[in-house]
C-alpha cells in the first residue's frame, strides 16, 4: 500500500473500506496527467468548496517543492535576468485542475437560460477531452447536476470518479471509480472526503514532483 494512503488509513481506520477505490482513483488521475490530460471537478454546497480545495492543492505546491523545468526558466530569461529570475523562482509545477463550480457567469446564465441541472454538463462538454478525468462530489450520490456532468463525461470518453457516502446513490452507475465514505450523514461524509482527497493530492504530487518538502 502507498505510504501516504497507509498513513491516512492509520489516522482514519474507517477509510480502510475505501482503500481499493482510493488506489484506483489515484491510478486514473495519475494516468490522466501522465498523458497530458486535466481534471475537472463538480459538486454542490460543501462539496463545491471541496472542489475548490482540491484545485488549490493540485495547481501549486502542496507538500513538496515544485520547481519549474530548466527550459521554462530559460524561456523566461528573455524578459531580463531580474524579471525572468523573479518569475522562475515563484512559478510552481502544476497538475491542471478546473473547478466547475467557480464560473459564475456561465453557471448563472445557463441555469437561467437553459437548464439548471445542465450547468456542469455544459462545462464538461466545453472543457472535456477523451482521457481527462471528472470528479463528481455528492454526499447523497443523487445530485442531478453532478449526474448530468458524469453522463456527458462518459459520452466524451473521459474517466469518471465519484466521491459519495456509503450508499453511492445513482451516480455510482456513471463512475469508473466510486469512493464511498462509510457514513450516511452529510457532515460525517464530508469530514472523511477531506482526508481522502488530501491523500490523493499528496500521492499525485510525490509521483510527479518527488518528495522533497516545501
Amino acid at each position: 500500500m502507498n505510504e501516504t494512503l497507509q498513513a491516512c488509513i492509520a489516522k482514519y481506520p474507517e477509510l480502510s473500506a475505501c482503500r481499493e477505490d482510493i488506489e484506483r482513483a489515484f491510478q486514473a488521475m495519475r494516468d490522466c496527467y501522465a498523458d497530458g490530460g486535466k481534471l475537472l471537478l463538480a459538486g454542490n454546497g460543501g462539496s463545491a468548496a471541496d472542489c475548490e480545495h482540491i484545485v488549490g492543492e493540485l495547481m501549486k505546491g502542496f507538500m513538496s517543492k515544485r520547481p519549474i523545468p530548466p527550459q521554462m526558466r530559460e524561456k523566461l530569461s528573455q524578459f531580463g535576468e531580474a524579471e525572468g529570475g523573479y518569475m522562475a523562482d515563484r512559478l510552481q509545477g502544476a497538475l491542471p485542475a478546473i473547478s466547475l463550480v467557480s464560473h459564475t457567469a456561465i453557471a448563472t446564465a445557463y441555469a437561467n437560460d437553459v437548464a439548471a441541472d445542465m450547468v456542469f454538463a455544459q462545462q464538461v462538454y466545453g472543457y472535456g477531452k477523451p482521457g481527462d478525468v471528472l470528479i463528481g462530489l455528492s454526499t447523497s450520490g443523487n445530485s442531478r447536476n453532478v449526474i448530468r456532468a458524469l453522463q456527458v463525461a462518459r459520452a466524451l470518453g473521459m474517466r469518471t470518479i465519484g466521491m459519495t457516502g456509503s450508499d453511492g446513490g445513482e451516480m455510482k452507475r456513471y463512475c469508473d471509480v466510486t469512493i464511498r465514505a462509510p457514513y450516511e450523514v452529510t457532515p460525517d461524509i464530508q469530514e472523511r472526503h477531506l482526508p481522502i482527497y488530501h491523500a490523493l493530492c499528496v500521492m499525485l504530487e510525490r509521483h510527479f514532483f518527488g518528495e522533497k518538502a516545501g
